[in-house]
């Protein structure tokens, strides 16, 4: 039997991934939210949902939906980041259980607090961490839990992606609701990292600036020097000439391990595991909000120690500083 799904964030990035899986699971969309009003995408998958600008209007309806004996199932979140743990509490409070984009929240303490109200409402509150579910990434965590339990590899992890001006002027540039760049656009690398490798050891923070970041990570079994940047000057040269914008990179003892594609289902993947009551559960995404945390409330060291080469580039001005 089909489930019944709501969405909170239909105009984001992410969004179209989950109509997508919803569709693909044989489920339904009945109603959207966001204040925003660029949802055309909806048409591709679920014309028919209903769709609102006004959280007030959304709550309504799912409200008279659930008097009408017409029961949400699931609600998916895809809001910014800050907003998430509302949106989540929200869907609880609807006797839903809750898939939610990464970052599940912003803080350790949002997790013991969802804990806690999941356990009132007796609903569930699933992550979306779909690096896991990546073939490539599951053999070499099987990998890596074969080998000799003394064996620590050397890693390095870049991801340099690009973005404009608009970034600052959106929630995405404000560290206070997006949680900055290490917590944006390095979360899964980071859960990824800390689900092959073991948990975190030493976590060292070289630099933190409004475009990038980079530092150190010591897990049980790997040694991680981490670079991540949205200034499009830190790709290098050679690859800017072939028109690339993205580059992402990650070499375990010297090796680039690829898992480059392997991408284009891994929500519906996700969305099957969730619905055969088998998704990454809130205990399971605690672990990189902590880290991620950590990174953001700590002071950088400065190029000291063992830092990614990359650390050593320019830095630059903030583009709306004068």
């Amino acid at each position: 039997m089909s489930k019944n799904f709501a969405l909170i964030g239909a105009a984001g990035y992410v969004a179209p991934r989950h109509m997508r899986a919803i569709q693909e699971t044989g489920n339904v969309l009945l109603a959207a939210l966001d204040k925003n009003d660029s949802v055309g995408i909806i048409d591709s998958y679920f014309p028919n949902a209903d769709f609102f600008v006004e959280f007030e209007r959304f709550d309504r309806h799912l409200e008279k939906l659930k008097r009408s004996n017409t029961h949400i199932d699931y609600v998916s979140v895809c809001s910014p980041n800050y907003l998430h743990d509302a949106h989540v509490r929200f869907g609880l409070r609807h006797q839903a259980d809750v898939i939610c984009e990464k970052p599940l929240v912003l803080n350790p303490w949002n997790v013991d607090a969802l804990e806690e109200i999941s356990h009132e409402t007796g609903k569930k509150i699933y992550n979306i961490l779909q690096l896991r579910l990546h073939p490539s990434v599951i053999a070499l965590r099987e990998k890596v839990r074969s080998a000799p339990s003394a064996q620590k590899y050397d890693v390095d992890l870049t991801y340099q992606t690009s973005r404009g001006h608009w970034y600052y002027s959106s929630w995405k540039g404000d560290i206070s609701k997006s949680g900055g760049i290490a917590t944006n656009i390095g979360i899964h690398f980071f859960d990824m990292l800390q689900w092959i490798f073991g948990s975190v050891q030493k976590n060292v923070v070289h630099i933190h600036t409004h475009d990038r970041a980079a530092g150190f990570l010591e897990l049980e079994k790997a040694r991680v020097r981490w670079f991540l940047s949205i200034n499009y000057d830190t790709i290098s040269e050679e690859l800017r000439k072939t028109g690339a914008r993205t580059y992402r990179s990650l070499t375990i003892e010297g090796e680039e391990f690829e898992f480059s594609g392997g991408f284009n289902d891994l929500h519906t993947k996700s969305y099957e595991a969730i619905l055969n009551d088998d998704g990454f559960e809130l205990s399971t995404a605690r672990s990189a909000i902590e880290m991620v945390h950590q990174i953001r409330h700590q002071h950088p060291v400065g190029l000291k120690g063992d830092y990614h080469p990359l650390a050593k580039l320019p830095l630059i001005k903030h583009p709306f500083e004068k």
